[in-house]
């Protein structure tokens, strides 16, 4: 890709980030919508929700590309989000529902680099009273919205398995773009993964940002709940 700058011996370079002094840590902080609460894992108030939310699917499938498999043994989930939850990155949110007050999924902010102001959302698990809900959005725009407007991060990214779908699906219809494939990038449940990159940046959010809020709108759904515009629509 061509760029108009250069530098002082004539070489094509990056356009000038001026005044950059890099971002802070996400706050440890509630981001409230008007169906979810992103909100940071608290393992004592979410554990029993997460595992009875996550009991309700019949098999293990919606594990297969996350780096630990379906629990049975309720003390040992609690034990495996004790230990997420006893670090800084990834930091690890609840997303509770608040119809029911209760936790129903969970994603991080990961890869934490606010020196040049890049952050990834990851460790992403939607139970099935989350998926495909108007909450289920939300949480991912509150979280872009942390990111962008209130921290002033660059960059926002999200990677997932090459083979995982969905999960490549989603990015795209919440605006992500597509990057590339690292190849033979982790070894997990001892198999390869290939990683799918995918970026929002800061330019591209206002438009992003837009599109969000115009598809939560109350009159983009009828009276049976069913969207009118569908969220990558709204981007045009």
């Amino acid at each position: 890709m061509t760029t108009p700058h250069k530098d002082e011996f004539g070489n094509p370079v990056g356009h000038p980030v001026e005044n950059w002094h890099g971002c802070e840590t996400p706050p440890r902080s509630d981001m409230v919508g008007d169906h979810v609460i992103v909100s940071p894992i608290d393992v004592a108030r979410d554990a029993r929700h997460l595992f009875e939310a996550n009991k309700v699917a019949t098999d293990g499938g919606r594990f297969t590309y996350l780096s630990t498999s379906a629990f049975d043994d309720f003390e040992a989930y609690k034990a495996w989000l004790e230990g997420m939850a006893a670090g800084n990155d990834p930091m690890l949110h609840a997303i509770i529902d608040k119809a029911s007050n209760k936790a129903v999924g969970l994603a991080a902010f990961m890869r934490i680099d606010t020196t040049n102001g890049v952050v990834e959302v990851g460790n992403i698990n939607y139970a099935l009273a989350l998926s495909q809900t108007i909450g289920g959005t939300e949480a991912m725009y509150l979280m872009m919205k942390r990111a962008f407007d209130e921290l002033g991060y660059r960059r926002y990214e999200w990677k997932c398995d090459d083979q995982n779908a969905p999960s490549r699906a989603a990015a795209t219809r919440y605006g992500f773009t597509y990057e590339g494939t690292f190849r033979n990038a982790i070894v997990y449940k001892g198999r390869n993964r290939d990683t799918a990159w995918f970026s929002i940046i800061d330019t591209e959010w206002p438009a992003i940002r837009a599109a969000f809020e115009a598809w939560m709108a109350p009159d983009n759904f009828d009276e049976n709940g069913k969207q009118r515009q569908r969220l990558q629509d709204l981007r045009g």
